[in-house]
């Protein structure tokens, strides 16, 4: 499987988390959120010009920004 960035994805993709490449501060952020690395997500909905994207992650509802997105590498599933 290839490797993406989450800010690559669309609406309905499911993916796993590989790896965060963020500085510590905001990678512990996120991996406070529940993206951690093996972690399934669902993108849900994404903004009209998408911006932010809103993902099901261990049964709840998490926006990011697309800023955010592009720090997370995933593998897509199904």
């Amino acid at each position: 499987m290839s490797t993406l960035r989450l800010s690559d994805l669309r609406a309905g993709d499911r993916a796993k988390v590989t790896r965060i490449e963020a500085e510590p501060s905001i990678r512990q952020r996120l991996q406070e959120m529940g993206l951690t690395r093996g972690e399934s997500l669902t993108v849900e909905k994404m903004a009209p010009l998408g911006d932010p994207m809103e993902l099901l992650v261990r049964s709840y509802h998490l926006s990011l920004r697309r800023e955010e997105g592009a720090c997370i590498f995933v593998e897509k599933e199904g």
